[in-house]
């Protein structure tokens, strides 16, 4: 059976993996994640999640082995918002958010060799209206520093999420139904090998 790599730092990234019952090792991806010139965001996730998953595969020694890379963002109108540098961006990217519906996108490339699964799930969240207190507050607990967006569905930030339409793993930063077809797609069956793609 093929060795399968998560080309992520992520634990969110790690934790999801696990539920699907694959054997795997982790090894962290560090690219460039600038914005290129008219790069639309889906495209821009799906680059990102490709490199980061090639980036592993080369550094690996010929064998059967996949790579499975994912890389979120989140995006306010046209805006694709990273990782908020300090606390002024991160209040910008609230107001930004506050009150209002966002997407949130999310994209998983499986990689070996020549070969290149990859799909993008958009998530649509909304914001409650949030106060200069709130958003003060949720930047001195330390989650945001390092959110695509600011913010952390799976934690403390849950508290400002209305509404969602769509899959909640994407948000967390890895689709679980779409990795599972993509590993189906590679031979690689879930639930430690009793479910396969054509049971998906």
């Amino acid at each position: 059976m093929a060795q399968l790599i998560l080309a992520s730092h992520s634990p969110r990234r790690r934790e999801l993996l696990s539920v699907l019952g694959v054997n795997f090792t982790v090894s962290g991806a560090d690219i460039d994640e600038t914005v290129q010139p008219g790069e639309l965001a889906d495209a821009y996730v799906s680059r990102l999640a490709v490199e980061k998953a090639e980036a592993v595969h080369a550094r690996q020694a010929a064998g059967d082995l996949w790579v499975l890379g994912s890389d979120t963002t989140v995006v306010a109108g046209e805006e694709i918002l990273g990782k908020p540098c300090d606390e002024a961006d991160f209040s910008r990217m609230m107001n930004l958010l506050s009150g209002r519906d966002h997407r949130v996108l999310t994209s998983v490339a499986l990689v070996s060799g020549n070969q290149v699964f990859v799909d993008c799930v958009e998530t649509r969240v909304r914001f409650i209206n949030l106060s200069k207190q709130q958003i003060a507050a949720y930047w001195k607990t330390g989650e945001p520093k390092d959110k695509a967006g600011g913010y952390g569905i799976q934690g403390l930030g849950s508290v400002f999420v209305e509404k969602i339409e769509g899959s909640y793993t994407a948000v967390v930063g890895l689709p679980l139904h779409e990795t599972a077809k993509l590993l189906g797609q590679a031979d690689v069956p879930v639930w430690n090998g009793q479910l396969k793609m054509a049971d998906i």
